[in-house]
């Protein structure tokens, strides 16, 4: 990683109407904090011509209402300059503490809802029972979402547990699915093909297109594991 490149972060168009924000190329959890504390900053500053800010690990897509740009209310131009001076005016390196919502999610890990487990802890020269202890202690951050509406990208893995994707990805991951891929955690919030590590499943639904917010985490949200056995899973499933 070229450490300049953090120190003049840069900003350029990806569309007529997208500006991206980089601010590195790694996967950091200060890096990340920093992400979400410019997104907070754009969003006090109530830009009238801001349609949407989508944060990633290091980067910060900020994409401009079309009709501001055709009735002259703001220039690509004048939007990255406006950005970059939200940017320099935020604190020095250290992340700014931000009160985000807890949430936490029932997993229920092992047998068939986490079909890797097992072998993944003999990888790991773990017992199933230590894997599951050391994946749902940590308090983790929802660094993104991406891949899949809804799918959350989670910051705070034990570093013990990194483990690579499996060398031919799945036909089909059951929604709900939690896994491990590198150094990240995440949770499938719908069945679809997938590669990661399966070592459990959340009975909840994380999108669902009929709600008023129909992803049920958000970027910079905090995040626990809760393990659950079948029977609790099977209850939380069935609720209304």
């Amino acid at each position: 990683m070229n450490m300049a490149a953090e120190a003049h972060p840069c900003i350029e168009a990806l569309s007529d109407g997208c500006l991206l924000l980089q601010l590195g190329a790694r996967i950091d959890p200060a890096l990340n904090q920093r992400v979400h504390n410019l997104a907070a900053a754009l969003r006090q500053r109530s830009f009238d011509w801001v349609e949407d800010l989508v944060p990633a690990y290091a980067s910060l897509a900020v994409f401009v209402k079309p009709a501001a740009i055709v009735d002259g209310v703001i220039s690509m131009e004048s939007a990255a300059r406006l950005v970059r001076e939200t940017l320099d005016a935020l604190p020095g390196d250290e992340p700014t503490p931000r009160a985000n919502r807890l949430i936490e999610l029932p997993v229920c890990y092992g047998s068939e809802f986490g079909p890797d487990l097992e072998s993944l802890a003999a990888e790991l020269c773990l017992t199933p029972a230590a894997l599951i202890e050391r994946h749902s202690s940590p308090e983790y951050r929802v660094a993104l979402l991406g891949f899949a509406p809804g799918f959350p990208y989670l910051l705070g893995m034990d570093p013990a547990l990194c483990a690579d994707r499996l060398a031919t990805p799945r036909a089909m991951v059951p929604a709900g699915s939690v896994g491990i891929a590198g150094a990240q955690t995440g949770i499938y919030p719908r069945a679809s093909p997938g590669g990661w590590r399966l070592i459990g499943r959340c009975p909840l639904a994380l999108f669902d297109p009929q709600r008023e917010s129909p992803a049920l985490l958000a970027p910079g949200d905090r995040l626990r594991f809760q393990p659950i056995d079948a029977g609790e899973f099977a209850r939380i499933g069935a609720a209304p």
